[in-house]
């Protein structure tokens, strides 16, 4: 089963850029890679409801993206939650400003429902395992890293049940 609803929505960053570092580890422990979410980093999950994404609101995601300037990360390190092991990326203070603006917009959709005092920008590797796995998984990627990204972007996804679909992608300002 699922932890996502059919008709949620996300907004997201791709990160393609660490597909050579973290993609074979993600399609073998990440299930969300399975049901077509790429390499990223989360900007707001859960978004509104797909039934509420209308022209307006795709205007106004527009709006506020373009809003705000592109800008390189890297990824230099491994972090983990718990149960997660995760890229870390520079630039966590304009990466939360993102987050912060959709949710400054739209307070009934706080990211990740509440559930977390802070906002930790992150692009999930693996979670649920040991972490006798996560320290071979962290080796592993460790010989790959640094990586460099460009955040030009936004993406909004959306899930049908089975898997989930890029409908927009919002450009920040070049």
């Amino acid at each position: 089963m699922s932890k996502f609803r059919a008709g949620e929505t996300g907004l997201i960053i791709n990160v393609p850029e660490s597909e050579p570092a973290v993609g074979g580890w993600r399609d073998q422990y990440d299930s969300s890679a399975a049901i077509g979410i790429p390499a990223h980093m989360t900007v707001l999950y859960p978004f509104l409801p797909h039934d509420r994404i209308d022209d307006q609101v795709l205007g106004e995601l527009a709006a506020l993206f373009s809003a705000q300037p592109a800008f390189d990360v890297d990824f230099h390190d491994l972090g983990r939650f718990p149960d997660v092991l995760y890229l870390a990326p520079t630039q966590a203070d304009r990466l939360r400003a993102l987050t912060t603006a959709v949710a400054d917009r739209w307070p009934e959709a706080p990211p990740f429902r509440g559930r977390f005092a802070d906002i930790v920008p992150h692009l999930t590797v693996a979670y649920g395992q040991e972490p006798g796995l996560f320290d071979k998984i962290e080796a592993d990627i460790a010989s790959h890293l640094p990586v460099t990204a460009r955040v030009g972007s936004v993406h909004l996804l959306a899930y049908d049940g089975t898997t989930w679909h890029d409908r927009a992608e919002f450009p920040l300002r070049h």
